[in-house]
């Protein structure tokens, strides 16, 4: 096995290259990686259905893993977006005269070398692997075992595609799907400058607890919607089918649905297109009464401790409360600091909701599947950033940029 310090070293000199590559040409290389997805996708559909053939589809992580033809097209296009985003490095955040007549500006540089720790989503592989290029750093990929023959299909592109353009192949490493590996990243002071983990709170733990590089937390997800006493009926049908089955294994699909008492009534209408997704709700006693002849027996389940589960299933909390203040103090409680939405029909309680909950993203009347790089117009992203040290929330191009002063004078002594 390749000496992991090398690699380390390797991609800090290529960071350093990176910063005399214009961004025109670090966009064609990921153009040129979407095409290549384009014309080789069968070798990574092959790729992808060893790791596939490893996993039970009853894995809530099968999902993630795997990859399609139509998923594979939106990758290509999400790589087209990155490509044409404008770069934010060498963009003024500020710019002023001081009194003794130096130029003082703050512009957007890279970190340098990004670390990049995930699960079985090799889709990251390359979302990370565009941002970081875009945004003129270095990165170093490590993969978990369930994807290594998705990511090691996906490294090959991007090599390729990073020759084809006349750049250095050490500006994307990817480490072996070992824990050593995972170690050997989080300790490489001096070669990592910020390593981000991307996957469930163990992994996300884990990193936090042993990195001795500097970290940026993203979180996993439990994440709630309300509906509240004026909400639309059919609206909140959509919104909540939508929140918790468009792809039940990822962060941002709703774990908890809290119910305002005086819709007890509407309940049953409220979760029938969950019951059409054979979505297993874990109820309280009083939602338990209000569905209990409407909803399938079998997809019935009385609530246990289950208030804190990131479920990534086709399985949902419901807890009755008796208006917005209870629904709050339940996600304070509860919530992981993601994404959280309100269905209503009430300014007053909406503006109650966006000022009280604590979240990287609050919604109104919207599901929180809309938390998403691409969904906010990034492109892609790095991941979802839950801490409040830093960035919050999707994290794109500035997202992955840090800052310095530029400083120039005519001689100006300081007195």
């Amino acid at each position: 096995m390749e000496n992991l310090n090398d690699i380390f070293r390797r991609s800090r000199e290529a960071s350093r290259a990176l910063l005399a590559v214009d961004d025109q040409r670090r966009s064609a290389a990921i153009t040129t990686l979407a095409s290549l997805i384009e014309s080789r996708q069968a070798d990574l559909l092959e790729a992808n259905a060893r790791d596939l053939s490893r996993m039970e589809p009853s894995n809530p992580l099968y999902d993630r893993l795997q990859l399609t033809p139509e998923r594979l097209a939106g990758i290509a296009d999400d790589l087209r977006h990155v490509a044409a985003l404008p770069c934010p490095v060498g963009e003024d955040v500020e710019h002023r005269r001081l009194p003794n007549g130096i130029d003082l500006r703050r512009v957007r540089v890279p970190f340098g070398v990004i670390g990049v720790i995930y699960e079985a989503r090799p889709n990251v592989t390359f979302d990370v692997f565009s941002l970081c290029l875009k945004s003129g750093n270095a990165c170093i990929l490590k993969g978990g075992r369930d994807a290594d023959d998705s990511n090691r299909a996906a490294i090959a592109l991007i090599h390729e595609a990073l020759r084809l353009n006349g750049l250095s192949t050490d500006m994307a490493a990817l480490l072996p799907s070992t824990h050593e590996a995972t170690a050997a990243l989080l300790g490489a002071v001096g070669f990592v400058d910020v390593c981000i983990p991307r996957g469930g709170r163990r992994l996300i733990d884990f990193v936090r607890d042993n990195a001795r590089v500097p970290v940026i937390e993203t979180g996993a997800g439990v994440v709630h919607a309300y509906f509240d006493l004026t909400a639309d009926l059919e609206m909140g049908r959509g919104i909540v089918a939508n929140a918790k089955t468009r792809r039940v294994s990822v962060c941002n699909a709703l774990d908890t649905l809290l119910v305002h008492r005086g819709r007890l009534g509407d309940l049953p209408a409220l979760c029938a297109p969950l019951a059409a997704k054979g979505v297993e709700i874990h109820a309280d006693s009083e939602a338990m009464d209000a569905l209990r002849g409407s909803y399938p027996d079998s997809l019935l389940v009385a609530a246990g401790d289950c208030w804190d589960t990131e479920w990534m299933d086709y399985k949902m909390g419901l807890r009755v409360v008796g208006g917005i203040d209870e629904a709050i103090d339940h996600i304070a409680r509860h919530g992981s600091g993601h994404s959280e939405s309100i269905i209503t029909a009430d300014p007053v309680a909406a503006d109650r909701f966006r000022r009280m909950v604590d979240a990287s993203c609050v919604y109104v009347n919207l599901p929180t599947s809309f938390t998403d790089g691409a969904q906010f117009g990034l492109g892609a992203e790095i991941g979802i950033s839950t801490q409040k040290l830093g960035p919050r929330g999707p994290m794109g191009l500035r997202e992955i940029t840090t800052t310095r002063y530029l400083l120039t004078g005519d001689g100006q002594l300081r007195p």
